[in-house]
Parts: C-alpha cells; sequence; structure tokens
C-alpha cells in the first residue's frame, strides 16, 4: 500500500501578516483549524507539520505537541528541501502539499486530488495551473519519485522558496492532472487565504457563520454563503 502523507508548511516569520498562523480563529489557532479539516481527508494516512529550525517556530513545536500531530523541524530558506527531508523521514510514497495560511482548506477536494493521481498514475496533480478555485483551496500532491528530483535538479530561488514552481510550467517529462470547480461555481478571484489582516476579518466572517467544533467547512457551504452576501467580498479587496 502507498503511504500518502499531507505535508503542512508552517512558519510564524510571515512579512505581511507576522505570526498569522498562530492567529485565533473561534478559540482556535489557524493552524490547529487546518489540521483539524485535514483529518477528515479519506484518503491520507498521516497529517504532519514541516516547519523550521528557526527558535521562533518553537511555538509551532508545540502546538503540535499539544495536538498530537507529528512534525518534522528542516532548512528555513529551502522549504523544497525541508519538504523532500520531511517526506524521507516519515517513508511517504505520495505527498499532499498544503499551506498553513488556507484555513478553509477542504478534505474532500484533497481526497479528489490523491484519488486522480492515484487511478491515471500521474506524477503531479493540482488545481493551482488552470485555477478554477478560489485562492485559499490550493492543493498539489505528487509522487515521493516527483518531489526527489524536484530536489535535486530544480536549484532556482523560486522552487527553493515555493516547492513546486517548475512543476506549474507544464514540464512535458512530467505527467501532470488537474482538477476544476464545475463551472457554476468557479470563483477564482476570490481571495480565501490570510496574508492580511483584512483576510483574517473575512475568515473569520465565515466561520462564525459555518463553522462546527466536529466537522469541516465545506466549498459548498462557502460558495452558497458569500454568493449571497457578496458584501462580504469587500473586506479584503484592499490588501491591508
Amino acid at each position: 500500500m502507498l503511504k500518502v502523507l499531507v505535508i503542512i508548511q508552517a512558519r510564524t516569520g510571515s512579512q505581511r501578516l507576522p505570526k498569522k498562523v498562530l492567529k485565533k480563529i473561534e478559540g482556535k489557532t489557524m493552524l490547529e483549524h487546518i489540521i483539524n479539516f485535514l483529518k477528515f481527508c479519506k484518503k491520507i494516512d498521516d497529517v504532519i507539520i514541516a516547519t523550521s529550525t528557526l527558535k521562533q517556530d518553537n511555538q509551532i513545536e508545540t502546538i503540535c505537541l499539544k495536538n498530537k500531530v507529528k512534525y518534522f523541524r528542516g532548512s528555513s530558506n529551502n522549504v523544497l528541501k525541508r519538504y523532500y527531508d520531511c517526506a524521507t523521514h516519515f517513508k511517504g510514497d505520495i505527498i499532499v502539499r498544503i499551506t498553513a495560511d488556507n484555513p478553509l482548506i477542504d478534505p474532500k477536494i484533497v481526497d479528489k486530488a490523491v484519488s486522480l493521481l492515484m487511478e491515471k498514475k500521474y506524477d503531479y496533480v493540482t488545481n493551482m495551473i488552470d485555477q478554477t478555485f478560489p485562492i485559499g483551496y490550493l492543493v498539489e500532491v505528487f509522487t515521493y519519485d516527483t518531489l526527489k528530483n524536484m530536489k535535486t535538479f530544480h536549484k532556482d530561488k523560486q522552487s527553493k522558496e515555493h516547492v513546486t514552481f517548475q512543476l506549474r510550467k507544464k514540464p512535458k517529462e512530467i505527467k501532470i492532472g488537474e482538477i476544476f470547480t464545475p463551472k457554476n461555481k468557479q470563483r477564482p478571484n476570490w481571495r480565501l487565504t490570510v496574508d492580511y489582516k483584512n483576510d483574517l476579518k473575512l475568515i473569520k466572517k465565515i466561520y462564525s457563520k459555518l463553522y462546527s467544533p466536529n466537522s469541516f467547512i465545506n466549498y459548498n457551504d462557502v460558495f452558497n454563503f458569500l454568493e449571497q452576501n457578496p458584501k462580504l467580498l469587500k473586506i479584503n479587496e484592499k490588501k491591508s
């Protein structure tokens, strides 16, 4: 059986909104919500946090220990190496890449991407290339061999920071699959990630309406809520 790992990259040193992964929403940190939502995935074997060895990220380790979540501490300036070292340490065959600034991540979307990669034997599956989902729902899945090749051959600064930068250029030697929302629910212009204070304000509004402690927030429910309350999307029109 192939071992499927979700690896969440998380750090406290964000420039635009410092310590954003530690910001509280409905009584829990953003990182804890992401961890809890991903536990509802049916196609994965484990959720792991990949953070840096910097002292400031000790707070992330504390959250992992509190929530009994596995973690890995690696390079602070080469995220690609950190992913590779983490996947190698935990012996993953298939890796799901999630970033810790997306507190609405839907496990059903993750499962769909994993299933597509396994069924079609793709090297890489994502919804980030021809994007139809809102920013904040972006998922990437790749094989360990693909990750190993990236680590070996992708030495540019963008790849070290963004991991899959070269894969998103659709290299011919990589077999790539994509997932999309239905046409009537395609909203790539919606900003549902957290980089700025106003992003967090919008996310808190969504959580206050849709969050339940024992479940995850379904993309369809978010879509319907924002379609019915379009003024909310004005909250984070200005990036501040």
